[in-house]
């Protein structure tokens, strides 16, 4: 509840951007928690979808973001929370667009159903073309199908 409290604090003084932030956990290819100033956020990447845990390459997209962005400085962009109470955001780790390189990597895909951003769909298909990260396999199911078919 403290989360979804501070996230709503952040979001609703109209901050859709928090510069002020270091990344103290990842949990997943997808999400981590960022602490900015005196309040801790759990933050969904937006525009992408990395594979979920029992998926092959769940591991490697964890590890990747992990490389990214822990114990780094960190700029949240976003405006409102998922159905999770997750700060949806675009996230700048030291200088370096953590949704786009988990994308441009091949360890995650470009999230088709929210991407407001066509530049991620142009860096998933350089990384299918180039068979970077889960695009090595021959059929990577994606986790929005991984997650319909549980």
């Amino acid at each position: 509840m403290r989360h979804a409290v501070a996230a709503a604090l952040l979001l609703s003084a109209g901050a859709a951007t928090a510069t002020d932030c270091q990344v103290v956990s990842v949990h997943d290819g997808d999400t981590l928690t960022a602490q900015c100033a005196d309040q801790r956020l759990k933050v969904r990447l937006a525009e992408i979808d990395a594979p979920e845990r029992g998926q092959p390459y769940s591991r490697r997209s964890t590890d990747h973001l992990k490389a990214i962005c822990l114990g780094k400085s960190a700029t949240l962009r976003g405006d409102h929370l998922d159905k999770y109470r997750r700060t949806l955001a675009r996230v700048t780790c030291a200088g370096v667009d953590a949704n786009a390189e988990q994308v441009r990597s091949g360890y995650a895909w470009a999230f088709t159903q929210y991407l407001t951003d066509p530049d991620i769909a142009t860096l998933e298909t350089a990384a299918k073309d180039a068979r970077r990260g889960l695009w090595r396999a021959q059929n990577p199911i994606p986790p929005w199908e991984f997650r319909h078919s549980r």
